[in-house]
C-alpha cells in the first residue's frame, strides 16, 4: 500500500467563543479566560477563535465588559497563536445591515486591535454581502475567511457549492469555511463535498461544524481524509452537545498518522483540567442544561439548529401552546421554501423559526407577519438561492416593490451621525463601534463604565477623563 503524504491537519480551538456560546449562552468572562492562555498559547493551535459572534453583545448587555477592552487582554497573552473571529457580513455582529462606512472601520478597528483571521459569513449565502468586509479585511492585511453556510435543499447541489467557492475565491479570500452551524453534513457526504471543493479552488478549507445530531467526530474524520486542512474543535469539558467535537478526541484520533496535528496533549490535559470546573459550576447553577449535551436527530429531519429548537419551544410555552410544537417543527421547512429555501442561521433562522410559530398558532399561514419576514421578501438582507413563493411575497409586501441591488448600495454612510450621537459617552475610537452595533445597550453599559470610573477617581465624574485604563 503506498505510503500517504504527510498532510497535517490544523485545528480551530473554539473553547473560548462557540464553546461557551452554544453551551452557556455566551456567558464566560475574561477573567475566566486569561489565566489559561498561556497554556493554550503552547499548544500549537492555527488560530484561537475568541471574539465576534454573540460575544460582543454579551460583553456590553450581560457581563458589563468592554468587548475591546477583552480583545486586547487576549492579544496580550496570546504571542504565538493566531486570533480568529466570527463577522457577520453586511449585519457585522448586529442583526441588520450597516453601510460600508461602518463595515470598512469595524474590520480596520478589529485587525488593530488583535484579530488575525476574520471569518465572514452572510446568513443567505449572498456574496454581494461579503464583499465589503473581505476588501476591507484584505487592505488591513488580515486574513479573510469566507463562510459559506451549508444546509440542504434542491438547490444546494455540489455544483452550487463549487461555484460559489470559485466567486470567494475572485473576490479575494484567503481561505474557505464549510460553516455548518445545525451539525446537517454527514461523514460520507463532507467526504464528497470536500473533494468537490478541492477540485474547484486552491483556497484552504476549514470544516465548522456542531455536535447536536451526533455525527461530527466522524464527519470531520471523513473531511480531512478527503483533503480538509483545518477543524474547529472545543476543549472537552465544552465541547459535544450543541458545540463542536472534542479538542483531544480529534488530536488524538489523528496521532501518528499522515495528518497528525502536532498539538501537545499533555498540555491539553491541563486546559481540560481548567475547564472542567467552569463547566461543573454551570450545570449546578442551571446555566448548562444537561439537555443541551444530548444527541438531537431532529436536527437531521427538520434542519432545525439546536438553539432553534429551544426557542420554538420557548415562544409555544409563552403562548401556552407547547402541544403544537411538531405543528411548528413540519412548518418550518415550509416556511424557509416560501422565504426561497435560505440556511437557518442568525437572523434567518429566528425569522423563519418566528414566523412558523406565527403560522401555527393564528390557525392561518402569514395572517400575522413580523416586520422581518417582511424585510426577508422585500429583499432588504439579499438574494436568496431560489426565488420567494410569489403569492406569500404578495400578501406580505403587496404593492411595494422589493429590492434587486446590493442591500448596503441604498444605505448612506452612517459613521458620522453614530459619531455624533455617541460624542458624550466615548473614551476610546472603537466606543462609537460599540454603539453604532447596538445603541441602547451600549448607552447603558458606558453609564456603568462611568459610574465605576467614579468611583475609583471621584473628580474623573466630572472631567469625564478620555484616558480609559486597558
Amino acid at each position: 500500500m503506498a505510503e500517504i503524504e504527510k498532510r497535517p491537519v490544523k485545528i480551530v480551538e473554539t473553547v473560548l467563543r462557540d464553546a461557551h456560546q452554544s453551551l452557556l449562552a455566551t456567558r464566560m468572562t475574561t477573567e475566566q479566560m486569561l489565566p489559561i492562555v498561556d497554556k493554550m498559547d503552547q499548544v500549537g493551535y492555527f488560530a484561537v477563535e475568541c471574539w465576534g459572534g454573540a460575544t460582543f453583545d454579551a460583553c456590553l448587555r450581560f457581563l458589563k465588559e468592554d468587548p475591546w477592552i477583552r480583545l486586547r487582554k487576549l492579544r496580550d497573552g496570546f504571542k504565538n497563536t493566531k486570533l480568529q473571529m466570527l463577522f457577520r457580513g453586511q449585519n457585522i455582529l448586529g442583526y441588520n445591515h450597516y453601510a460600508d462606512d461602518v463595515v470598512e472601520y469595524f474590520v480596520q478597528k478589529s485587525i488593530a486591535n488583535g484579530i488575525d483571521i476574520i471569518r465572514i459569513f452572510d446568513c443567505l449565502n449572498d456574496i454581494r454581502n461579503l464583499q465589503t468586509a473581505v476588501k476591507a479585511a484584505n487592505r488591513e492585511k488580515g486574513h479573510a475567511q469566507v463562510a459559506l453556510c451549508y444546509t440542504l435543499g434542491d438547490a444546494y447541489t455540489l455544483d452550487y457549492w463549487k461555484n460559489i467557492a470559485k466567486e470567494i475565491e475572485d473576490m479575494g479570500a484567503d481561505s474557505i469555511c464549510i460553516k455548518d452551524m445545525a451539525g446537517l453534513l454527514t461523514p460520507y457526504k463532507a467526504e464528497e463535498l470536500v473533494a468537490a471543493l478541492k477540485a474547484s479552488t486552491k483556497l484552504p478549507i476549514d470544516l465548522h461544524t456542531h455536535y447536536t445530531s451526533g455525527v461530527a467526530s466522524m464527519t470531520y474524520l471523513k473531511a480531512v481524509e478527503a483533503g480538509c486542512d483545518i477543524i474547529d474543535t472545543a476543549m472537552s469539558p465544552l465541547a459535544l452537545g450543541t458545540s463542536q467535537p472534542a479538542t483531544e478526541v480529534m488530536v488524538e484520533t489523528f496521532r501518528d498518522t499522515p495528518y497528525d496535528t502536532g498539538c501537545n496533549q499533555q498540555l491539553l490535559a491541563e486546559i481540560c483540567e481548567y475547564f472542567t470546573p467552569i463547566r461543573e459550576e454551570a450545570l449546578k447553577s442551571g446555566r448548562l442544561s444537561p439537555k443541551m449535551l444530548g444527541v438531537n436527530i431532529k436536527t437531521l429531519q427538520y434542519q432545525v439548529p439546536g438553539g432553534m429548537l429551544s426557542n420554538l419551544l420557548g415562544q409555544l410555552k409563552e403562548a401556552g401552546q407547547e402541544d403544537k410544537f411538531t405543528a411548528v417543527l413540519e412548518e418550518v421547512p415550509r416556511v424557509r421554501k416560501d422565504f426561497g429555501e435560505p440556511p437557518l442561521v442568525t437572523p434567518s433562522s429566528q425569522i423563519v423559526g418566528t414566523q412558523a410559530v406565527l403560522n401555527v398558532i393564528s390557525g392561518e399561514r402569514y395572517k400575522m407577519v413580523t416586520k422581518e419576514s417582511k424585510k426577508i421578501l422585500m429583499g432588504e438582507f439579499g438574494q436568496t438561492v431560489k426565488p420567494f413563493n410569489p403569492e406569500v411575497q404578495k400578501k406580505v409586501v403587496g404593492d411595494e416593490a422589493p429590492i434587486t441591488c446590493r442591500p448596503a448600495d441604498l444605505i448612506p454612510a452612517q459613521l458620522p451621525q453614530f459619531e455624533k450621537e455617541c460624542a458624550q459617552w466615548k473614551q476610546q475610537d472603537e466606543d462609537v463601534l460599540s454603539y453604532a452595533l447596538f445603541p441602547a445597550v451600549a448607552k447603558e453599559f458606558f453609564q456603568y463604565r462611568e459610574a465605576q470610573q467614579s468611583k475609583i477617581d471621584p473628580a474623573a465624574a466630572d472631567t469625564k477623563s478620555k484616558a480609559y485604563p486597558v
